[in-house]
């Protein structure tokens, strides 16, 4: 809540979904009708005057990534990163809401939604990406808009990507018949962020402690301003702001950098240097003069309290400092504001933190309180422990947790090039991407004194904002903030040679079959170990853990959920504490999560970490004490989410549906539970059924263990199996199996009062194995049907209609049963679920008909098999990809015999499977949302008006 997240914008991934990488056809040539108006409509426009092209000049180098300078005013950074497969191309705007006019809020943001539409040579921008397999996204913050794909790493790939990105930069339509569609999708995606009070919340906050700075205005702007605004206004915004002298272009991945930099010459490079010159800006935030207050009132089932004061920008020598401090109050479990008020169950959680602008933010704490009884007092004490921490004595250890926390988050962060890119973007909007290097170094240089100074100068009452005005007789200010000499800020950053290089490792079926190595340790543990050099030498282990059958594991209650966050709450040697100290300090992530059947232990860390962050993982799956007090604690995060669902149209559509495609009896472990069951499953688990369940059940016998990254695999394989050859579970194993039920269609609507966003579900299922003849056709009709940007659910319902920000299908069939299944889900304003239901369920019968252009079929197959050669250079994909082969005792064959299966898929197969299993009449259908507020505005207006 307290940092204000930036907006994810156009993939379905913002919705839950995750974008369907892959190809469509090719776009038409410039001189196609398709993409240009017939010549008796208007005259022909003159042909431009050549530009020459502009030469790129080289200014430094840091720790691998150059940069160089074209004469045209554009930045260019190269980071090249021979470990991925892939390659990113990724373009930062020095333009955000901050920069936006009176009557221009949210102009930014919606001027990204229109960005991907495209231009007359590079129409609908997602879709052209599908066709290269690529993954493509942008978002606005305060300070800018970024841009960016990832492809597969070909140089034909970078070409294209370079050659849309500079075409767009300054070719984009920004067509009325354009804005038309997108504005009831920007509309959309507004009410979406009005459903959550707590964001609301902080937005008021906001824009409360700002009076003129426009960091009081969310970036997704006013309603208002979203439907009302002209085509030339935007259209005037787009020609200020994207132009090459107010940009900043990244290449990160695998690529050569002769090869690029020509590439970037012969595209970018034809730009001309604009001859407008941006203004600087000069609104500064005066000095608060006395306390804030503002109250929202919404439905919710929990109270939340936020307090922010204003600080520093993130070029500041002391932004460091706030971070410190916002971390000593609220981390978990050493925070003060943790102690005093989640120890002693006065709120569920805390939280806290600052952005790092360009101009003075806030810093910002918040806590959650489910018992109204306890707002007052919690309020208080928050005040009053903030207040404290500029006077109180502040622990050496306290600094060093928040120091080695942050410390390894940059440095795992820094062995991904895609990770650094998207990093990268937040200090370029600073004014210098060596900001980046400059803020790594402060972090280690903040000292206990530091945190106090800024702590006393700014924490103070006449300095917050928690919406309540306090008159003050004498008043005691902040000093006057305004944004920092970044130059001055990065000039001790110096050349490095950066962190080590993986090798060239090719992703795909064969080289990955040939590099794993399979085996089984004693204790049952079947392996798949895939050692390889990695950016910084990291590796990431998983594993799995199965135990108990259907009727063993009946009537468990939330023990099983409970366990796996009880478990890392402290063993017989070492405290809660203790645990996530020594996890910082191994550089270490380690999770344990845990089903009703089993167990998953995953550990990112790097090559001489491994071994350590290993033995610290067994010790706490073999030795738990299962603290009463950390239970309660659990249990009171775990309600406080849980309490949010009830009001949450997500949450209920996507539960419902569950339970009516796939009706298990209560107390069956493959049950859906409702929220309100699961929270009264939670308020009853005590601390003796978790502990009871861990000894029945917890233990190796059956599982799987994957290690991908630099290790050892030898004594990798021999430290896991000392584990699991002694700590086994004493209930015996059978896998639960699935089944299609058959359930007949229904529709239902649920009302979920004050909410600006409804969600629609819809799905049936079937009896089908991914074995079965007529699988790959299903996954191909799928693809035409909901699968991606370019299918006809996606072009109907978002692009022509205009109706929701997301919506998409998926099917599915069981490797192990005969249980497979379609289902879909779109979201939208109250006002259109009907319309949008109705469009659903009309391209889903049209479906059932068999009839598919060839254009169609192609791109559905290329989709499909694009994202799978994208998705194998996924690590994390790859791991689930071993650990399901082995699970299911198959082989890469399985895949490499799907994919050709695939590929020979025909019109006629897809006919074939439309027609057997698709079934309109049998869709169970949920929506959930406010009923009223659709009926109320079914005939308002659903356009913007006309643009002048």
């Amino acid at each position: 809540m307290t940092s204000r997240m930036l907006l994810p914008c156009l993939l379905l991934a913002a919705c839950g979904g995750g974008a369907k990488p892959g190809p469509t056809t090719p776009p038409p040539p410039p001189d196609s009708p398709a993409t240009v108006a017939p010549t008796t409509t208007a005259p022909t426009a003159p042909a431009p005057a050549p530009v020459a092209q502009a030469t790129a000049a080289k200014v430094r180098s840091v720790e691998g990534i150059t940069e160089y300078k074209l004469s045209n005013g554009l930045t260019v950074l190269l980071f090249p990163d021979p470990s991925q497969q892939t390659v990113t191309v990724d373009v930062t705007y020095l333009v955000g809401s901050r920069h936006e006019g009176y009557g221009e809020t949210g102009m930014a943001h919606l001027l990204e939604h229109m960005m991907f539409k495209g231009s007359p040579k590079h129409r609908n921008v997602l879709k052209l990406n599908e066709a290269r397999g690529g993954q493509a996204n942008g978002n606005t913050s305060l300070d800018r808009t970024t841009y960016f794909e990832t492809l597969p790493s070909t140089q034909e790939n970078l070409d294209w990507a370079l050659d849309m990105e500079a075409d767009r930069m300054v070719n984009a339509e920004v067509s009325a018949e354009d804005l038309k569609t997108e504005f009831t999708v920007v509309r959309n995606e507004f009410e979406r962020d009005e459903d959550s009070p707590p964001s609301i919340l902080d937005e008021r906050v906001n824009e409360t402690a700002y009076l003129w700075h426009n960091y009081g205005h969310p970036t997704i702007g006013s309603r208002a301003d979203i439907e009302r605004v002209p085509v030339p206004a935007l259209r005037k915004f787009y020609e200020k702001y994207y132009q090459p002298d107010n940009a900043v272009l990244v290449v990160a991945g695998k690529f050569d950098d002769a090869a690029a930099l020509a590439s970037i010459g012969k595209t970018f490079g034809l730009l001309a240097k604009p001859t407008r010159v941006l203004p600087p800006g000069y609104t500064v935030e005066p000095v608060q003069d006395g306390e804030r207050r503002v109250t929202l009132s919404r439905t919710g089932d929990v109270n939340v309290v936020e307090v922010a004061y204003h600080a520093v920008s993130g070029g500041s020598p002391d932004y460091a400092a706030f971070e410190a401090a916002a971390d000593i109050l609220t981390r978990q479990p050493s925070g003060r504001l943790y102690k005093k008020l989640v120890e002693t169950k006065l709120a569920a959680s805390v939280g806290g933190g600052t952005q790092q602008l360009h101009d003075p933010a806030l810093v910002s704490f918040y806590a959650e309180i489910r018992d109204a009884k306890n707002v007052d007092k919690v309020e208080k004490i928050m005040l009053d422990e903030v207040a404290a921490i500029g006077t109180s004595k502040i622990d050496e250890k306290e600094l060093a947790r928040w120091r080695v926390s942050r410390s390894k988050e940059i440095e795992l962060a820094m062995t991904n090039s895609q990770e650094i890119t998207q990093f990268l973007t937040e200090f370029i909007a600073l004014g210098d991407w060596r900001a980046l290097y400059a803020y790594r170094d402060s972090v280690q240089h903040v000292t206990v004194a530091d945190v106090a100074r800024v702590a006393t100068t700014y924490f103070r009452d006449s300095n917050r904002t928690i919406g309540r005005f306090v008159p003050t007789k004498a008043p005691a200010r902040a000093p006057l903030t305004e944004s920092a000499d970044v130059a001055s800020y990065v000039k001790s950053v110096k050349d490095g040679a950066g962190i080590e290089q993986g090798e060239v490792f090719t992703a795909s079926f064969d080289n990955i079959d040939a590099r794993t190595q399979r085996g089984e340790l004693k204790g049952g543990i079947k392996t798949a170990l895939l050692p390889k050099k990695t950016r910084g030498g990291k590796v990431q282990l998983e594993l799995h853990l199965h135990w108990g059958d259907a009727k063993s594991l009946q009537n468990r209650g939330a023990a099983p959920e409970l366990l796996g966050a009880l478990l890392a709450r402290g063993t017989k040697a070492k405290t809660f504490q203790d645990l996530q100290d020594l996890e910082d300090q191994l550089k270490a992530h380690i999770s344990i999560t845990t089903e009703t059947d089993g167990l998953t232990l995953h550990i990112d860390t790097l090559r001489d970490k491994l071994g350590p962050a290993l033995d610290l993982a067994s010790e706490i799956l073999t030795t738990p004490v299962f603290p009463a007090k950390e239970l309660e604690l659990i249990k009171q995060e775990s309600l406080a989410g849980l309490e949010q669902q009830l009001k949450d149209p997500q949450a209920i559509a996507f539960t419902l549906f569950q339970q009516l495609s796939s009706p298990w009896p209560k107390g069956d472990p493959r049950y859906h539970a409702s929220t309100q069951e699961r929270i009264d499953d939670i308020k009853k688990a005590t601390v003796g059924d978790i502990a009871a369940f861990y000894r029945d059940f917890a233990g190796a016998g059956h599982g799987e263990l994957i290690v991908i990254g630099d290790f050892e695999p030898k004594a990798i394989g021999a430290q896991v199996e000392k584990l699991t050859s002694t700590w086994t579970s004493k209930k015996a194993y059978q896998r639960l199996d699935n089944k299609p039920f058959g359930a007949p269609g229904v529709q239902k609507s649920i009302d979920v009062k004050d909410k600006e966003n409804s969600w629609l579900v819809l799905g049936h299922d079937l009896s089908m194995h991914d074995s079965d003849a007529d699988y790959p056709a299903w996954i191909v009709m799928n693809n035409v049907l909901g699968g991606g940007a370019g299918a006809r659910m996606w072009m109907r319902i978002r692009e022509k209609e205009g109706l929701s920000y997301g919506v998409a299908s998926w099917v599915f069939a069981g490797a192990l049963d005969d249980a497979g299944g379609i289902g879909g889900y779109a979201i939208m304003a109250p006002q259109n679920v009907a319309k949008a239901k109705a469009s659903m369920i009309d391209e889903i019968t049209k479906m059932t008909t068999g009839a598919v252009a060839k254009d169609e079929l192609q791109r559905a197959k290329d989709t499909w098999l694009k994202e799978l050669e994208t998705n194998l250079a996924d690590d994390s994909y790859v791991a689930s990809l071993l650990e399901n082969q082995l699970f299911r005792g198959r082989t890469m064959d399985f895949n490499r015999k799907m994919r050709a299966a695939v590929q020979a898929v025909t019109e006629a197969d897809v006919a074939k499977v439309a027609k057997a299993h698709l079934a309109p009449g049998r869709l169970i259908i949920v929506d959930a949302g406010d009923q009223a507020k659709g009926a109320a505005a079914a005939g308002a207006l659903s356009a913007p008006p006309a643009a002048k």
